[in-house]
């Protein structure tokens, strides 16, 4: 005996008040709820488990919608599909649709936010921004992120591959993390266009072919002693902090971020943290007797936390000297040709040329990440005490008029073990 259907009347729907299901027949139901609310609900079976499926509010559904709803998800599972898994597929794909009219510097943007906890140098973030802006955003940053292939990519890259070879290669390799990114958020799908290997690579020469890799330009290292003396006559706080990263190899960030609870007198190390490493790992600095002295002078000046404060600090509002502070000082003596960075480089051709310590002592003083990461495991020593003797030779060579100095600096065999 077939079960009834369109048991219910337009005045029953609105006149019903009690709670629960109420059947209208073939899955159809009206759904009353404490509060007085009411909508329509289907009912059915799929591969023997029971499905529920809202198909609307009441009033804004009647009764014939509900029904015409009803009869056309029934018409659905009569073909074998699943109404509600349909309807989510529905939605997925409106969802992924929309997503994908993401524009790339909309991107760009998402990108740069998801990332920022891994850039502690907003000069960084601020060179991903800049290059980006520059030369891919006029080509495709208005364009959906789904819609950026290979040749919009050469159009961007191709005017400066040859003539500003550097800066390309690093606009390749941001467009790239950017487009991952989107790929990874599902606002893309398909392959990288911006993928060096297997890609561009055979499109574009290799940078390496037709650019010379530019280093930071570097003091010779026979130098040192005069332009100590020289940056001695200085009282600025830069001539101190450019004196630091002589004494100790660290870069520029390391330097002028540094606060005094990090400085050990006693112990003669500076611990710098991961979070102003370029590595992100703790390093600790043997502190040369010159390099002591030099921070001494400055804490004996102190005015703040910092051992190398901007002089626009105030008591309220303590700042660290800026990452331009060392080059202005340099201008002003009249050595534009050189950098701040470039002293790890004279530093390292000193440690080569002119001693015999070992090349991963030289290279852990420079907190330069030292053989494959098997090596690395088993490498937990950071060669402090020998790293020690190292700078303290060094301090010594900067200290010697190059005329009274020995060619090859006299290192103890032992030092090597």
């Amino acid at each position: 005996m077939a079960k009834a259907i369109d048991k219910l009347t337009d005045r029953t729907v609105k006149a019903i008040k009690k709670p629960g299901y109420h059947g209208d027949g073939n899955g159809l139901y009206l759904c009353v709820k404490p509060s007085g609310a009411k909508s329509w609900i289907l009912r059915y079976m799929v591969a023997g488990k029971a499905r529920e499926m809202g198909l609307g509010p009441y009033p804004a559904f009647g009764l014939a919608d509900a029904r015409e709803r009803r009869n056309a998800e029934r018409q659905r599972i009569a073909d074998g599909v699943d109404p509600i898994e349909a309807r989510d597929e529905r939605e997925q794909a409106k969802k992924v649709a929309q997503a994908r009219k993401s524009t790339f510097s909309d991107c760009v943007d998402r990108f740069l936010a998801a990332k920022s906890a891994e850039w502690t140098n907003t000069k960084h973030r601020a060179q991903w921004r800049s290059t980006l802006d520059t030369y891919a955003a006029p080509h495709f940053g208005a364009l959906p992120v789904q819609a950026v292939d290979t040749d919009i990519v050469l159009k961007a890259l191709t005017p400066i591959w040859t003539t500003k070879t550097e800066t390309a290669s690093r606009v390749r390799g941001r467009i790239e993390a950017v487009l991952d990114w989107a790929t990874a958020s599902k606002l893309r799908s398909g392959e990288n266009p911006a993928r060096w290997r297997g890609n561009l690579d055979k499109l574009l020469p290799k940078p390496g072919k037709i650019a010379k890799v530019e280093h930071h330009p570097a003091l010779p290292y026979r130098d040192v002693y005069a332009f100590l003396q020289l940056l001695a006559n200085s009282d600025a706080t830069a001539a101190r902090a450019l004196e630091t990263v002589i004494y100790t190899g660290l870069r520029t960030a390391e330097v002028v971020g540094a606060t005094w609870e990090e400085i050990d007198f006693e112990a003669a190390v500076w611990t710098v943290p991961a979070s102003r490493m370029k590595m992100k790992k703790e390093h600790r600095v043997p502190l040369s007797a010159p390099a002591l002295q030099v921070l001494r002078n400055c804490y004996a000046m102190r005015v703040n936390d910092y051992v190398f404060p901007s002089p626009n600090s105030t008591a309220g509002r303590p700042r660290p000297l800026s990452n331009m502070g060392m080059l202005q000082l340099l201008k002003r003596m009249k050595r534009a040709d050189i950098t701040p960075h470039g002293f790890r480089s004279t530093f390292r051709d000193w440690a080569a040329e002119q001693t015999n310590f070992p090349r991963e002592v030289c290279e852990m003083a420079l907190a330069h990440t030292i053989g494959s990461d098997t090596e690395q495991a088993y490498q937990r020593s950071d060669l402090l005490e020998k790293r020690a003797r190292l700078m303290s030779a060094w301090a010594t060579y900067c200290n010697t008029k190059p005329n009274d100095a020995a060619t090859v600096t006299p290192i103890n065999r032992k030092a090597k073990a």
